[in-house]
């Protein structure tokens, strides 16, 4: 009797790449460049291990932002599946 291969894991197609910075209250931010995931931080650190986290642990995926970085909560991400049927989307 033959053995299935396992599923292929499908990596994106493009990693994810992190910026940090400060915002205008003092709080450090983190946001993806797709505008996927991201968040408020109480200090470097906290923000630092979860861009690393979330990107594979690849310190050069990481970027700091000098001067005032807000988290932008409109930006539109991507969708996820470009494949599926127009009255599927939404806009």
């Amino acid at each position: 009797m033959k053995q299935a291969e396992p599923p292929s894991i499908i990596p994106c197609s493009r990693p994810l790449h992190f910026q940090i910075g400060k915002d205008s209250r003092g709080n450090w931010v983190v946001q993806d460049d797709r505008g996927l995931r991201g968040g408020l931080f109480v200090d470097r650190a906290q923000a630092l291990r979860f861009a690393m986290f979330e990107n594979g642990n690849r310190p050069q995926a990481v970027v700091m932002v000098p001067g005032v970085f807000e988290l932008d909560l409109n930006r539109n991400a991507p969708p996820l599946n470009s494949n599926m049927p127009a009255d599927r989307k939404v806009a």
